[in-house]
């Protein structure tokens, strides 16, 4: 294996060699395959949530733990990805994130109650949290700039299709085998990533004495920020918003976080456990902001697509899991197209177009009704995975361009914690929206409907009839009636999201000017 371009210490300027050898290509299978896991566990739990709860005995509300704890512990850790690196070297971190993944898979399918189920989910988000941000800093430590396009298609491609193939996996291996198979699954893929890991990463020692010099006050600061906020975001519309006492705590602790972190930044000892100062290049700053737009529509189009077939088209979890697999299988051709587009167009033309893809997306779903069903977004799910694949490998690509070497791994923590922030954004704003929106909907319905009106009369009349009649029969005529309004006031809800979602991809494209094209090495196609 070439030793021009270990894991862990960035090789000089010009030792990189022209072409990556087999050993850095395995490294790339490996930190694609980590990332794969990791992203993947984020949403296979969401279709098989009711039998699991069923099984280990929980409620509804307590379920939605099973989801939460895995998001709240991942995007606490990935900050400190870069931290850990240097700390412990990139193979013995890899090794140890990918054995404790397994091991906590194994927990979590063998767990006969919530509390152990939630332990080992904390356990594999804290361990995931480390893969995602890792799989970019290898293809930026291990490819040569004319083959990063090519490491950065598979990881963007892996990107997509880790969530989108979540509830279409999870769905089909609970209701073909068991829910345990759902995390069972990792360990085969985690013994197979551990080997290439030994193979492809040199021994590299760590640097101890980061533990001395390390930004404690920082550290802390990002564990209990990014935590409380996303805890904040996670459980805020269940809990009324600030109405709740567990609230304004969550929202205090987030603020007392983020003042740790700036001190932490300020001061001279030492690193800055994320170095927040690189957002002064305003071409990082930009890509930072627009992959967070991009988690935000991706996460919350993976969340309500599914709702909609759910409980207007009375899908069961595997027919809307194979709706939303459209986006991440269109992915896979498009992100091999991209190193060829990205000698053609420049990378701001991409990323402009891939976010009027997805604001198009959202705009062809804002006439949806209760007769719709999956072929309405045959089409959009296709613009979705164009789009989302486009946007994020030249962002990926700007942001590693935008600073030396040595901060590739700061800068990829920001764009990952920029992307699940966004995606926890999304989510928490679309359920409180809904919710609102809903209500307006219906009311606006009900009152259009007055009982004086004589087609309404008729309408209750003629139902009634058909109901078995009498008084029973018009309070039946009565609920269908009701249940019909409810149902056109959600289809009326889940239009007005998907504006709102085209609106907003609209108000971060101008951000596109600021980004800074990548060096023209960078850009060469996948043959050169």
């Amino acid at each position: 294996m070439s030793e021009a371009a270990p894991a862990s210490v960035p090789p000089p300027a010009g030792a990189i060699p022209a072409r990556a050898s087999f050993n850095d290509w395995l490294a790339v299978v490996a930190g694609m395959l980590g990332a794969l896991m990791a992203l993947v566990d984020v949403s296979i739990v969401n279709a098989s949530l009711p039998v699991i709860q069923g099984e280990i005995g929980a409620t509804p509300s307590e379920s939605t733990w099973v989801g939460t704890s895995y998001l709240i512990a991942e995007i606490v850790v990935i900050p400190l990805t870069a931290w850990l690196e240097r700390l412990f070297g990139m193979r013995r971190l890899l090794l140890v994130a990918v054995f404790l993944f397994t091991l906590f898979s194994m927990v979590c399918g063998m767990a006969n109650s919530l509390q152990t189920l939630i332990l080992g989910r904390i356990g594999q988000g804290l361990a995931g949290g480390v893969l995602i941000p890792a799989a970019m800093t290898i293809v930026a430590r291990r490819l040569p700039p004319n083959q990063q396009p090519i490491g950065l298609a598979l990881i963007a491609m892996t990107a997509l299709i880790g969530p989108a193939t979540g509830p279409l996996l999870g769905g089909w291996l609970t209701d073909t085998f068991s829910w345990s198979l759902i995390f069972l699954l990792n360990v085969p893929v985690g013994v197979l990533q551990l080997v290439l890991i030994t193979l492809a990463f040199p021994r590299v020692k760590g640097d101890w004495h980061e533990l001395r010099n390390a930004d404690w006050l920082g550290i802390a600061g990002m564990v209990l920020g990014l935590g409380a906020f996303t805890l904040l975001l996670e459980e805020g519309h269940r809990e009324q918003w600030f109405e709740s006492n567990l609230i304004r705590a969550l929202a205090l602790l987030s603020v007392i976080g983020v003042a740790m972190v700036a001190l932490g930044q300020l001061s001279k000892k030492g690193r800055p456990v994320i170095r927040l100062a690189l957002l002064r290049i305003p071409s990082l700053a930009s890509v930072v902001a627009l992959m967070g737009m991009v988690g935000l529509l991706l996460f919350t189009a993976l969340y309500v697509t599914p709702q909609f077939l759910a409980t207007i088209a009375g899908y069961n979890a595997s027919q809307a899991g194979q709706v939303v697999f459209v986006a991440g299988a269109i992915s896979i051709p498009v992100a091999f197209t991209f190193p060829f587009l990205v000698r053609l167009v420049d990378v701001r033309v991409l990323v402009g177009v891939a976010i009027v893809l997805l604001v198009a997306a959202n705009l062809m779903l804002t006439d949806l009704t209760v007769q719709s069903v999956g072929s309405a977004f045959l089409v959009t799910q296709l613009l979705y995975g164009t789009g989302t694949t486009l946007a994020a490998m030249p962002l990926q690509q700007v942001a590693l361009s935008s600073v030396p070497p040595d901060d590739a791994a700061e800068a990829n923590s920001l764009m990952a914690v920029a992307r699940n922030l966004g995606g926890s954004v999304g989510l928490a704003a679309v359920a409180s929206f809904q919710e609102q929106r809903f209500d307006v909907h219906r009311w606006q319905i009900h009152s259009s409907l007055a009982a004086s009106d004589p087609e309404v009369q008729r309408h209750i009349g003629e139902s009634a009839a058909v109901l078995g009649g009498g008084p029973a029969g018009i309070e039946a005529a009565a609920r269908a009636l009701d249940g019909q309004v409810t149902m056109q006031a959600l289809a009326m809800t889940f239009n007005d999201v998907f504006l709102v979602m085209g609106l907003v991809g609209l108000l971060v494209l101008p951000a596109v000017i600021l980004m800074r094209p990548p060096p023209a090495g960078m850009a060469m196609a996948m043959g050169h």
